[in-house]
């Protein structure tokens, strides 16, 4: 009985140390609700499932150009070797930080080579902190500018749109260090809404205070500004709601507890799931698995089923994941598991095209989701 009791008390004190210094705390309980409420909507899943993948890339390669040219080098080996159900190679994201944009456009036209290959699109990335509401509109604005010299950030018909992530994570004024705000600006989310920002792909981001309590959701968050991280909640995008709406769409990723009783690693303390294609993150067909279970997906179609992940491509570690074999094996695996044609259907997408699919999917759009990738926001110049 000591034993036991003694036992229990490791328990105890290892997952309280994991809890407060990972800030599980903070979407812990909304993971015990999400468990018990998917027991619920599996039995309502109709065959075959789409699988929407998309990569979210925190594409950060400094002043290195040669980073750059050897994704443009080396991608497209890779990619051409694997197909969804659409005939469509793997689409690559790369959220480009505009901070540096300016004087290093080379790099974005260097990008572009990428995009009119039908490889992916660029989409805006940006690290800021301390601003102000006007400080932050100029940013945006100078980035849009910029932007656009290479064809991103507008579409084909001349419509400024763009999907975000946050530097350092820091939506909405969420983190403080000592005196300083990674943002700044509590009506962050309003002003992305104004400047054209069609959703937000930020999150999960665990191990910090920005990460939400609302999980493994698709949803409108509405902005306070007289507080920060007012994503925090929201109300789900809902098949025939679209009466329902906030000032920011957030697409999340998985964040999910994986119980490996093989690995002795994680024999007390799970694997916490966050998508993460980086290094120091295993990945494996089980991985692949996990990503599916988190079901995210437009509340009411739950056979449409939005997979992203996220990493930070420009790195050594993330390079040699997509430049090299950990990749090829990831694409081969969802082309074999979930890609039969009778349980399930793939579709590699882009972060603008998984929001249209989304959108299509909210005003009770059925059928094949292939054919809503450009619902509402038609595709980029440099993607033509």
């Amino acid at each position: 009985m000591k034993l036991l009791i003694c036992l229990l008390l490791v328990v105890g004190i290892v997952y309280g140390y994991k809890i407060i210094t990972k800030k599980i705390y903070i979407w812990f309980s909304s993971y015990l609700f999400w468990v018990v409420k998917q027991r619920w909507i599996r039995k309502d899943i109709k065959k075959p499932v789409h699988i929407m993948f998309l990569i979210s890339d925190h594409f950060e390669p400094g002043p290195n150009t040669d980073i750059v040219k050897e994704w443009v080098k080396k991608y497209p080996g890779i990619a051409q070797k694997h197909h969804d159900a659409d005939g469509k190679a793997p689409r690559h994201t790369w959220f480009y930080p505009s901070e540096h944009a300016g004087e290093r456009l080379e790099q974005l036209q260097i990008l572009t080579e990428l995009t009119a290959r039908g490889f992916g699109e660029i989409e805006l990335h940006l690290h800021h902190h301390n601003d102000t509401e006007e400080t932050l509109r100029h940013k945006l604005q100078d980035a849009k500018y910029i932007f656009n010299k290479v064809g991103a950030l507008v579409t084909v018909e001349g419509q400024i749109a763009f999907g975000f992530v946050h530097g350092n994570w820091a939506l909405d004024n969420s983190i403080k260090i000592g005196n300083e705000n990674l943002c700044g600006v509590n009506n962050e989310l309003i002003i992305l809404k104004e400047e054209g920002c069609y959703a937000d792909f930020t999150f999960p981001a665990i191990n910090t205070d920005a990460q939400p309590r609302k999980i493994n959701s698709i949803y409108y968050a509405t902005d306070n500004p007289s507080k920060p991280k007012s994503y925090n909640s929201g109300i789900d995008v809902t098949v025939n709601r679209a009466d329902i709406t906030g000032d920011l769409m957030i697409v999340q990723g998985p964040l999910t507890l994986n119980f490996n009783l093989i690995n002795l690693k994680f024999t007390f303390y799970p694997k916490i799931e966050n998508g993460g294609v980086e290094a120091g993150n295993s990945l494996s067909s089980a991985t692949v698995d996990q990503w599916v279970k988190a079901n995210i997906h437009v509340k009411g179609k739950p056979d449409w089923k939005f997979i992203k992940v996220h990493t930070h491509g420009a790195l050594p570690d993330s390079m040699n994941i997509f430049l090299g074999d950990t990749m090829d094996q990831i694409y081969s695996y969802l082309e074999t598991k979930y890609n039969d044609g009778v349980n399930y259907i793939l579709h590699y997408v882009t972060a603008r095209e998984a929001y249209n699919i989304i959108r299509a999917a909210e005003v009770g759009m059925s059928g094949d989701p292939n054919q809503y990738r450009d619902y509402l926001i038609k595709p980029y110049k440099n993607s033509m």
